[in-house]
């Protein structure tokens, strides 16, 4: 099975880093966090990997040249997200392929996602998680704080943890460039009701900001990454 790893954007928000290179490519540990994400897929015995880059893609094909099932597919700098998948077309051919973003790790069991998205027989399946905690939560009487307490993760609820199972039919929803797969796709086959749903409740972090970045390279050096799913 297709594993699309969606590696085009920007990364605005990590200005501090992709000025010079592109969000995927930014590193946890000495490697870049597209190189994380794939060995997760791996680990689960999915190997069959397209990359659909846009912006600094020389960066990424330069980096995989020579990787063993890694095609690296420029998908247009400004292409939107569904847009790219579009593009990717003739690079599909089965009835299913899995999808995911260059910018999140986690700790998803792929062959359950798997299992789960056929038995459940929609178009697609979405990795639902839990946010990870990112403010304390004040209690006020007044002006008095009355109780301080870090917010738990979860208390936001179930997100679209980014990873995806697709049948192909998806693409014939797709209209081209300027089609999100967030706003337009995913949005439509909920209202169709062709989306399911696979709770995972274990790790998900996304890398957003240099804060996201700081603390997964922190995770990383303790030993313990729970993404980290493969040996050494």
């Amino acid at each position: 099975m297709k594993v699309v790893i969606l590696a085009g954007g920007r990364g605005t928000r990590l200005a501090e880093e992709t000025d010079r290179i592109p969000k995927p490519m930014v590193e946890i540990g000495g490697r870049p966090i597209l190189w994380h994400i794939m060995k997760g897929y791996d680990s689960f015995g999915f190997r069959d990997f397209v990359l659909a880059c846009g912006y600094k893609s020389g960066v990424i094909k330069d980096y995989f040249d020579g990787f063993p099932g890694v095609s690296v597919v420029d998908t247009g700098l400004d292409t939107l997200t569904a847009g790219r998948l579009k593009r990717l077309t003739d690079w599909l051919p089965d009835d299913d392929f899995l999808v995911t973003y260059g910018d999140g790790v986690a700790d998803v069991n792929i062959r359950e996602l798997v299992a789960f998205h056929k038995a459940h027989g929609r178009l697609a399946t979405v990795t639902a998680v839990r946010p990870p905690a990112r403010f304390g939560s004040l209690t006020l009487d007044g002006d008095t704080v009355v109780e301080f307490s870090e917010k738990e993760q979860g208390s936001e609820g179930w997100i679209n943890g980014g990873f995806l199972a697709f049948h192909r039919g998806v693409l014939d929803r797709i209209s081209g460039d300027t089609s999100s797969l967030e706003y337009d796709v995913l949005r439509g086959l909920s209202e169709d009701r062709e989306l399911a749903a696979f709770r995972h409740s274990g790790f998900w972090h996304p890398m957003d900001t240099l804060r996201d970045r700081i603390h997964l390279e922190e995770i990383w050096n303790s030993g313990a990454a729970p993404w980290k799913l493969w040996r050494d």
